[in-house]
Order: C-alpha cells, then structure tokens, then sequence
C-alpha cells in the first residue's frame, strides 16, 4: 500500500512540474511581449557573467516548482486519475499564476512610472543587467508557482 501512494504522489509531483513548466513558458513569452526592445537571449549570452546569473535563476527558479509539486496538498481517492489529476486544483494553480503573473506586470510598470529617473530600459545597456533581470523574473515566476502549488485549499 505505501509503495502505491508514494509511487501516486511522484507521478502527481511529476505531472504538477511538467504544467508548471508550460505556465513557466507562457510567463517567458509575456516577458518577450513586454520587452521587445530587449533581445535575453542573444544578450544573456554575450557575458559568462550574465550566463551563470540566468542559470542561477533558473535553478532557483526549477527548485520553488519542484519543491511547490512536493508540497502540495495530494488528495488521494479510490481511482487512478483523480489521484494523479486534481482538475478543480489544476484549474485554481493556473488561475492563481495568472491573476499573480498580472498583478505583477502592473506593479513593475507602476513602479518604472514612480521612478522616472531610473530608467528600467537602460538594463539592455549591460549583458550582466540583462542577466539579472530575466533571473529575477524567473525566480519571480518560480515563487509564483510556489504559491500557487502550495495554496491549503
């Protein structure tokens, strides 16, 4: 029986991670959509400085889900899918990462637009800049899945 519901609870951990990861994509994409002036990729890659923060941040970032899959509530029922699928759960991690993912799109422009004489723009100017920024995004993202995971409802 306990070889049956740790295998169950690493296959929903597993499948948690894995949507979580897609959600990570989508939040990727509408950092590319905000900043498109600001090419990460081609930049980040400029500077083994600005690649290993990215790394960092990714890392972080890959720790708060898998931690946020580990942790989170594992309602256990009598047949297969529910017990590796949780919809309403699903449903609600999603909900929460996108309501969160918004609000912190409008707190960041509120705050470039509190901050005139800091220019939010001026990051491009450095690869290392750059590097930094997409790791706080990540691990902005990653705190957010965590959240999101680990909601006690």
């Amino acid at each position: 029986m306990i070889y049956t519901i740790a295998l169950l609870w690493l296959a929903r951990m597993v499948i948690m991670a894995v949507t979580c990861t897609f959600l990570a994509i989508i939040g990727v994409g509408i950092l590319d959509i905000l900043t498109p002036k600001i090419e990460e990729r081609k930049r980040i890659g400029e500077d083994p400085v600005a690649t290993g923060i990215f790394i960092a941040g990714f890392l972080i970032f890959i720790g708060l889900v898998i931690h946020g899959a580990c942790t989170a509530p594992t309602p256990l029922h009598l047949l297969l899918i529910p017990s590796l699928i949780d919809f309403e759960r699903m449903g609600l991690v999603m909900l929460t990462f996108s309501v969160s993912l918004l609000l912190s799109v409008g707190l960041f422009n509120l705050a470039d637009k509190l901050t005139p004489m800091i220019m939010f723009s001026k990051v491009d100017d450095s690869p290392v800049g750059v590097g930094i920024y997409v790791a706080g995004y990540l691990i902005l993202l990653g705190l957010i899945l965590h959240a999101a995971l680990t909601i006690p409802i």
